[in-house]
């Protein structure tokens, strides 16, 4: 995700984080627009309630990195269990997608549509090599991982109970590239963005808040990719 300066005063004023500070006049809009937008928003916090356990971390995956960051969510989880003899329901894994990571919240669907994986230069995160799928989506049935990397899929993660968070405002830029490539309106390009989303995603007003919002939780914080 790339941002002028511009542009991400504007992002910052729509949190209410530059209250009172003079901003040019189209910027100042846009911030207002985003923050009513926000407002507007009825955000899923329910997700705390599922946060348990003796064991709590939070993944902060800013970046595309092969999928890694997600990945090492499940890995933290196994090598817990495999080491400390830790129960699965003594853990709770929580993985934030955000800024660049977004794309990893995308169905394949939307990679093929609008040819992300060419679009981000993503490398496949075994063979290292250019790929046009989502890295956190692979599965050894298409031949696509080994079968022992199954398990470390966003899909597999939420199944297990996982929770996975999403940045709304890094889904802007997922919103632009639709309204860009199909000629969409703001609304019906988020719209469509919304049902690209992975199951069981859980989108919320941005990574920062997610991530922040984890720790209020007991989450320990890991800069993950």
């Amino acid at each position: 995700m790339t941002l002028d300066r511009r542009e991400f005063v504007g992002r910052i004023a729509a949190g209410a984080m530059l209250a009172g500070v003079p901003l040019p006049v189209d910027s100042s809009l846009r911030a207002f627009d985003e923050a009513e937008a926000s407002r507007a928003e009825d955000w899923d916090l329910s997700w705390v309630n599922r946060v348990t356990g003796k064991y709590r971390a939070v993944f902060d995956v800013p970046e595309i990195e092969s999928g890694y960051g997600v990945w090492r969510a499940s890995i933290w989880g196994r090598q817990y269990q495999e080491v400390l003899g830790v129960k699965p329901r003594e853990m709770t894994p929580v993985v934030v997608l955000r800024h660049n990571g977004i794309v990893l919240a995308m169905q394949q669907a939307f990679w093929d549509k609008y040819g992300i994986g060419k679009e981000k230069s993503v490398l496949h995160p075994v063979s290292q090599q250019p790929t046009d799928r989502n890295p956190v989506l692979l599965s050894s049935s298409r031949g696509e991982v080994p079968a022992t990397l199954d398990d470390v899929a966003l899909d597999r993660f939420i199944a297990r109970g996982g929770i996975a968070l999403a940045c709304n405002l890094a889904l802007q830029d997922m919103v632009e590239i639709i309204e860009k490539k199909d000629g969409a309106t703001p609304e019906a390009a988020r719209q469509q963005a919304l049902t690209f989303m992975v199951p069981g995603v859980i989108l919320q007003p941005s990574g920062v808040f997610a991530a922040l919002r984890a720790q209020d939780v007991g989450c320990k914080y890991l800069r993950a990719s």
